[in-house]
């Protein structure tokens, strides 16, 4: 263990998690929801009147009405465009905000088994109606970040991303990681533990947004199976044939001399 493992300070939440025990985010993440669906209407409502006040004030210039013609009309829209967007971001805010608590109590994360033995993989679950589950291998992983926005500074949580070789676009088509464990308090320590643990498993593994290659193993580990017998046949005889050719080229060098 490194001088930076040994000072790290791992924080008591993180107990449960090494002792292999299925965790969930804080429930500050709850109220990260709740601020979010208030949020969007409101910057949707900034942005509206940022480009609908300037426009329409060009548009009654234009026609030759005047200030008083734009206070006329600001006077006949404003306030009926005001009551009724309100009223209809409420009819889906309200719901939306009865079901945070529903939607938060469907998130589970593990990382270890309960014999305190590493999975070789990254478990999330989430989902209300549609429920997703999800296990990342670790031999798949590539890359660990934490990150920590704005409102997660100030609600004290992270969240830890996981990207993997074979994915580093998401299903919608944008650029993201293949996974993440969102609503942490403690998601550096977190992060530096799945980095430490992908080490002993495979090395080396790096955080941020390093291209990581692991190094190719002589024979990969499969326990001994079928096809590891197989991979270790085939290696074999390619050893032999390139011993073979390195010795015809040797022959034929001796030939020409």
């Amino acid at each position: 263990m490194t001088n930076e493992e040994k000072e790290k300070v791992i924080r008591p939440p993180m107990e449960d998690i090494v002792s292999g025990r299925v965790f969930r985010p804080h429930r500050r993440f709850k109220y990260k929801m709740w601020v979010a669906i208030i949020m969007l209407p409101v910057v949707l409502f900034v942005f509206g009147l940022v480009m609908w006040l300037p426009i329409s004030y060009l548009v009654i210039l234009d026609e030759g009405l005047g200030f008083i013609g734009y206070q006329l009309y600001l006077q006949q829209w404003l306030w009926p465009v005001l009551f009724w967007y309100w009223i209809i971001n409420f009819i889906w805010m309200i719901p939306a905000a009865m079901l945070v608590p529903a939607y938060y109590n469907t998130f589970r994360y593990s990382v270890i088994s309960e014999k305190g033995i590493t999975m070789p993989e990254v478990f999330t679950r989430r989902g209300l109606i549609t429920t997703t589950e999800r296990h990342v291998p670790f031999r798949t992983i590539t890359n660990i970040s934490s990150t920590a926005g704005v409102l997660d500074k100030l609600l004290g949580i992270g969240s830890v991303e996981i990207e993997t070789a074979g994915s580093s676009v998401r299903s919608s088509g944008q650029p993201g990681p293949e996974e993440k464990i969102e609503g942490i308090v403690f998601y550096e320590e977190l992060r530096d533990f799945i980095l430490r643990e992908l080490r002993k498993f495979r090395a080396p593994y790096a955080t941020g947004t390093e291209i990581v290659m692991p190094e190719e193993e002589p024979v990969p580990d499969l326990d001994d199976s079928l096809q590891d017998d197989i991979l270790r046949t085939l290696r074999d005889m390619r050893d032999l044939l390139s011993s073979i050719d390195s010795k015809l080229l040797e022959g034929e060098k001796k030939k020409n001399e």
